[in-house]
C-alpha cells in the first residue's frame, strides 16, 4: 500500500543511515522525495537507488546550517513536484566529545547550529510552503541523549537535541490549527556510521531494554508513522523509538 502517494517530502541527512533508510521507505510508499546532504556523490547514490526502483527523487547537496540550503530545498520541491507536504529534518552533528568545562565556545555553537538552529532554518522555509498546500507534517529527529539521559562528554549535543522539543511545541502552538503537525522522533542507538566501532555499539546496546541497537529501517518506519496518515492526530509529541531506553533509566 502506497500510503504517501501524491505527497512530496524533503529529507535532510539523506546520504546515509537513518536519512537514507527514510528516503527509500518514503519513496517506496509513493512520495516524491527531495533529498539533502553535504556530500553530493553519496547523496546522488541514494537518489540513483530510488530511481532504479521507479521512485521520483531530486537530490540537492548543501549545508543545513545555511538558510539558503533550506530555501533551495523548498524551491526544488515546489518547482519539480508543485507542493510540499512533509519534511524529515534529520541532519545533525555530534561534535567534540569532551566534558563541558573544557569545550570551547566555537565547538558549542557548532553543535547547536548543526542540530537546533538548522532545525529553525528548516521550519522557517518549510512552513510557508505547507501552508500553501493546506497543511503538512514536520518531523525533527532528536535523540534519547539530552531527553531521557545525559552521556559523558555530550552536554552540547544533549542540550541541542533537547531544545528540539521546545521548538516542536512552539511550532505546534503557532501552526497546528492550520493543519501543520510537528513532532520529534527520538531514536535510540542505531547501527549507523555515527555509532562507532563494535565495542561502542555493544555498549550502546546495553543501555536499551531490548539489549540491541536499531537498524536504520526501524527508525525510518517510525518517521513514516509520524509523517504519514496513520499519525494524523499526533502533534507536538516526542516519539521514543529507543528500544525501551527511556523506560529503564
Amino acid at each position: 500500500m502506497k500510503s504517501l502517494h501524491g505527497k512530496v517530502a524533503i529529507i535532510t541527512g539523506a546520504s546515509s543511515g537513518i536519512g537514507r533508510a527514510t528516503a527509500r521507505l518514503f519513496a517506496e510508499h509513493g512520495a516524491c522525495v527531495v533529498l539533502n546532504a553535504r556530500g553530493a556523490e553519496a547523496l546522488e547514490n541514494v537518489a540513483r537507488e530510488i530511481r532504479e526502483a521507479d521512485g521520483q527523487v531530486v537530490a540537492v547537496a548543501g549545508d543545513v546550517m545555511l538558510a539558503e540550503t533550506h530555501e533551495r530545498l523548498v524551491e526544488t520541491a515546489l518547482g519539480n513536484f508543485g507542493r510540499l507536504d512533509m519534511a524529515i529534518n534529520n541532519a545533525g552533528t555530534v561534535g567534540k566529545i569532551q566534558p563541558l568545562a573544557s569545550l570551547d565556545p566555537e565547538s558549542w555553537h557548532e553543535v547547536l547550529n548543526g542540530n537546533l538552529t538548522s532545525a529553525f532554518l528548516a521550519a522557517r522555509a518549510q512552513i510557508p510552503a505547507m501552508q500553501k498546500s493546506g497543511g503538512g507534517s514536520l518531523v525533527f529527529v532528536s535523540s534519547f541523549v539530552g531527553t531521557s539521559v545525559g552521556l559523558p562528554g555530550m552536554a552540547a549535543y544533549g542540550a541541542a537535541k533537547a531544545g528540539l522539543m521546545g521548538l516542536v511545541k512552539g511550532i505546534t502552538a503557532d501552526y497546528a490549527a492550520e493543519g501543520i503537525r510537528t513532532n520529534a522522533l527520538l531514536p535510540g542507538g542505531t547501527d549507523t556510521a555515527m555509532a562507532g566501532d563494535q565495542a561502542q555499539k555493544d555498549w550502546a546496546a546495553s543501555l536499551h531494554a531490548l539489549k540491541r541497537i536499531a537498524q536504520p529501517e526501524e527508525i525510518a518506519a517510525a518517521a513514516l508513522f509520524l509523517a504519514g496518515p496513520m499519525g494524523s492526530f499526533v502533534a507536538g509529541s516526542a516519539l521514543y523509538a529507543d528500544g525501551g531506553n527511556a523506560a529503564v533509566k
